[in-house]
């Protein structure tokens, strides 16, 4: 294999297993293509483990496995050991006779870097992010096959094919799933449309917090803003809600979203819900409305390092908004899942928010992805969805 060697000193990050290199971290390029698997080592030829090469991205190097063991190839039992470890852990905490669906892998959280991989009941969706994902995928292919997943649908990303060169089209890869397809979460049931859904199709990594919000709904006039299909306001319903409000820009997520009310309600409880298709910025500009329970579930506003000050301004201006239409002890959900904006970032914009509201406002539950988005201690960077929930006097 081709060699990466560190410059002295840079190497601390990936004995303590980070599995980001740095291109400024780099003092030797290894002579191969791009997303070809490579050999690192440090400043004194010692083996550090081996990561998928991407001599164009910022991050020249992602690492998947570490130590001294000396590898002369990755083959198909070295994946998918990685791929059927993932799957127990899911099948052991996450699935079960209510819930069918979850993540299956979450890149860096497990072990494979540059790929996601989510379960609909039978369908498996899988997004390729990095050129070396793409060089192993017939081998991933089989490791998901072996596990009985007959029905793959591959989505793509337009960065991906861009920056890491990912040539790999879109569709079905086996057999071919009718829409729409029907999964389960916490016993509540959910359209999610694989081909076209934002995603993979669904938000699987609200599934806990989405049972949180159901314990504090009862009597409560709710705002689901950022709606989608409406996640969280089928779980809002089902705590006992008085009215839900779902709002998205997109109208065909409205109509999911009025399609999943159908799905797990009758008419009357059905008939205490109403979608809205209009952006979540100018509908909380413009209501008379107060509400006793918000919930902002924006998609992210920081793509990238470069976005983050404007991402900011965008996370506070929406914050204060929700603060404006709260009723006196009203309860705030507030999201993100920008990668670029970590916890302690988000915190302060929220407080800042929160601090020109002039309200009185109690952190209730500081909240994260699931342990099927698992979070490598080594990698922190990994947790990329933040949440609290807020009491406001």
């Amino acid at each position: 294999m081709a060699t990466l060697v560190l410059k002295s000193g840079r190497e601390k990050s990936i004995l303590n297993q980070h599995p980001w290199i740095f291109s400024g971290a780099v003092k030797q390029l290894p002579n191969a293509e791009n997303g070809e698997i490579v050999e690192v080592r440090d400043n004194h030829q010692q083996i550090l483990g081996y990561g998928f090469f991407s001599p164009k991205s910022q991050i020249i190097c992602r690492m998947f496995q570490f130590g001294n063991t000396i590898f002369q190839t990755f083959d198909a039992h070295y994946w998918a050991q990685k791929i059927e470890n993932a799957y127990l852990m899911r099948k052991k905490y996450v699935l079960n006779a209510h819930t069918t669906t979850c993540r299956l892998l979450h890149a860096e959280g497990d072990g494979i870097p540059g790929i996601i991989a989510d379960m609909y009941d039978k369908v498996l969706v899988v997004q390729v992010l990095t050129k070396g994902v793409e060089r192993i995928f017939g081998l991933l292919l089989e490791a998901f096959t072996k596990l009985g997943f007959e029905y793959i649908y591959l989505k793509t990303k337009q960065n991906s094919a861009f920056l890491e060169e990912v040539n790999l089209e879109a569709g079905w890869l086996q057999n071919t799933w009718d829409m729409p397809l029907i999964v389960q979460e916490h016993g509540q049931k959910f359209r999610v449309e694989v081909e076209k859904g934002q995603k993979t199709g669904f938000f699987i990594d609200q599934r806990e917090n989405r049972q949180l919000l159901k314990t504090y709904s009862t009597d409560k006039n709710i705002l689901n803003a950022f709606a989608y299909t409406g996640g969280f306001s089928v779980y809002a319903l089902q705590g006992n809600a008085k009215q839900v409000t779902s709002v998205d820009i997109s109208k065909d997520a409205c109509a999911i979203c009025e399609e999943n009310i159908q799905l797990n309600f009758e008419e009357a409880q059905s008939k205490q819900h109403e979608a809205i298709a209009a952006d979540c910025f100018d509908y909380l500009r413009q209501t008379d409305q107060r509400y006793d329970l918000i919930v902002l579930d924006p998609p992210a506003f920081a793509k990238n390092a470069r976005a983050v000050q404007n991402a900011a301004r965008g996370y506070k201006d929406l914050n204060l908004l929700a603060f404006k239409n709260l009723q006196p002890n009203g309860i705030l959900f507030t999201f993100s899942c920008s990668g670029n904006i970590d916890r302690d970032l988000f915190r302060k914009i929220v407080f800042s928010a929160a601090a020109d509201s002039r309200r009185q406002v109690r952190i209730m539950h500081q909240l994260t992805q699931p342990l099927d988005h698992p979070i490598s201690i080594y990698h922190p960077e990994g947790e990329y969805l933040k949440g609290l929930v807020l009491h406001v006097s």
